[in-house]
């Protein structure tokens, strides 16, 4: 029986999807070596707001903004980074206010909008609640900011919307939550590899507040 159950812990283990396989701790304390992309969702925003397309980017009355909550959250991720002297390289968000709004907060600098992280569902609903993968182009694009090295000893920090990440990085990272980073180690000369997965919780945990 003993031998069984082992054997069916190996495979459930084997079964394991990879964003599930990283020690939390263990990865935000290697942060502070820099040479990773950190690739955020935005915090929380207010439903009762809605987005118009085509996208009019310097009118906030036509986009949907952060929440005081999604304020908060931001702020406390940019605490717990600052406390654990995590070093940021280059800061880019979407072109949305929510997202620029989010990467200042978290980094406490300036960013540098692009259009490779803005809203690839083009303001529908149904492509924020259902991301497929399917915007090849779209997700390509994010890849090519993730791959790029960051500059010695630091990391980058990418802030973006949920459909984008799914495009990047396939149908099952569109459960990534609000706030939640994806975080990729530089791999110089090919493709970025994935190191796991930060939540808002996650910080708190290792700041001890």
């Amino acid at each position: 029986m003993n031998v069984l159950c082992r054997l069916a812990l190996i495979v459930f283990l084997a079964g394991m999807p990879r964003h599930a396989a990283a020690d939390t701790p263990e990865l935000i304390a290697s942060l502070k070596q820099g040479g990773f992309v950190l690739i955020f969702r935005h915090t929380a925003t207010d439903d009762s707001q809605k987005d118009v397309y085509p996208f009019k980017f310097d009118d906030m009355s036509a986009q949907r903004q952060l929440s005081e909550k999604g304020r908060d959250m931001a702020r406390h991720i940019g605490a717990a980074v600052k406390e654990l002297t995590i070093p940021i390289g280059d800061v880019y968000t979407s072109r949305l206010n929510r997202a620029i709004e989010a990467g200042k907060l978290v980094s406490g600098r300036e960013v540098k909008p692009v259009d490779a992280l803005t809203d690839s569902s083009n303001a529908s609903a149904s492509g924020m609640a259902n991301p497929t993968g399917a915007n090849a182009k779209a997700g390509q694009a994010v890849r090519q900011l993730v791959d790029a090295p960051p500059k010695a000893g630091t990391n980058t920090f990418l802030v973006t919307h949920k459909t984008n990440i799914a495009d990047a990085f396939g149908k099952e990272a569109g459960d990534v939550q609000e706030g939640e980073a994806f975080v990729y180690k530089a791999g110089g000369s090919g493709p970025a590899t994935f190191a796991g997965r930060i939540k808002i919780a996650d910080w708190a945990a290792n700041t001890g507040k």
